[in-house]
């Protein structure tokens, strides 16, 4: 029997992390008529995923969406991107891509890991454009495994039960963060990456090793070997305790 093509199964799996898009966007009211989206584009395959799907989603006629990118550079972190891709991946799908720097000062002895203080910075680069462009959502590129490896982190060295939700509401500004990637697998982002020729980061983050994450993501990992509903066991107790949408 003839094996199918790789654009075959790029195909088939566009079509699952689609099913899954639109199943995350219904079941926790991500999208909404007129939303002007800001999407947050570090330049990984989560994130480039993340464009690829509201792009394609902003071109049907319901809901009515304006969906744009911003590409936030850590002036003092070394590591690199390709912008020129970024725009053209950005302009390839009808979307204007933003390209930001910022910078934070860190000291040896600083409580905050550096990892946290990027992610602020970033945050907050993030925050102040989307209110500038008028947006009232900002879309993140967190997956399923993200959000259930932050639960685990939390309950391990913080001794709560929380995650990064599908949907925030932000208190103090009139802008929600939205997460449409949460049912998505990371396994499957990455098979997707690799049929769609994404192109990788020039130079990966020199901390991206240094946090608790990669290990939890480890022993994750092993605890689907042992048991491979794991995952949605996890993701069942988020959401009886209401940790997956904060309104």
């Amino acid at each position: 029997m003839e094996q199918p093509s790789d654009e075959d199964r790029r195909k088939q799996l566009w079509k699952r992390l689609l099913k899954r898009f639109h199943e995350a966007c219904s079941t926790y009211g991500l999208l909404h008529e007129e939303d002007h989206i800001l999407v947050g584009l570090s330049g990984g395959k989560d994130s480039l995923l993340l464009l690829e799907l509201l792009a394609y989603q902003a071109r049907i006629a319901r809901p009515k969406l304006t969906v744009e990118a911003a590409h936030v550079r850590m002036g003092n972190v070394k590591y690199e991107t390709d912008t020129t891709y970024l725009e053209r991946f950005a302009a390839e799908r009808g979307v204007k891509l933003h390209v930001l720097e910022t910078r934070f000062d860190y000291q040896q002895g600083n409580k905050k890991p550096v990892c946290f203080l990027c992610s602020w910075y970033r945050r907050k680069a993030l925050f102040n454009l989307a209110q500038e462009l008028g947006c009232n959502k900002i879309a993140l590129g967190h997956h399923q495994d993200d959000l259930v490896h932050t639960t685990l982190m939390n309950l391990f060295f913080q001794g709560q039960f929380a995650t990064m939700p599908a949907l925030l509401q932000m208190r103090k500004m009139p802008l929600a963060i939205i997460r449409p990637l949460c049912m998505e697998r990371e396994a499957e982002i990455i098979e997707y990456a690799r049929l769609a020729d994404y192109q990788k980061q020039v130079k990966l983050c020199p901390y991206e090793k240094v946090s608790h994450r990669a290990a939890v993501a480890q022993l994750f990992l092993q605890i689907e070997q042992m048991n491979p509903e794991a995952r949605y066991s996890v993701w069942n107790a988020l959401e009886a305790q209401g940790k997956l949408k904060e309104e």
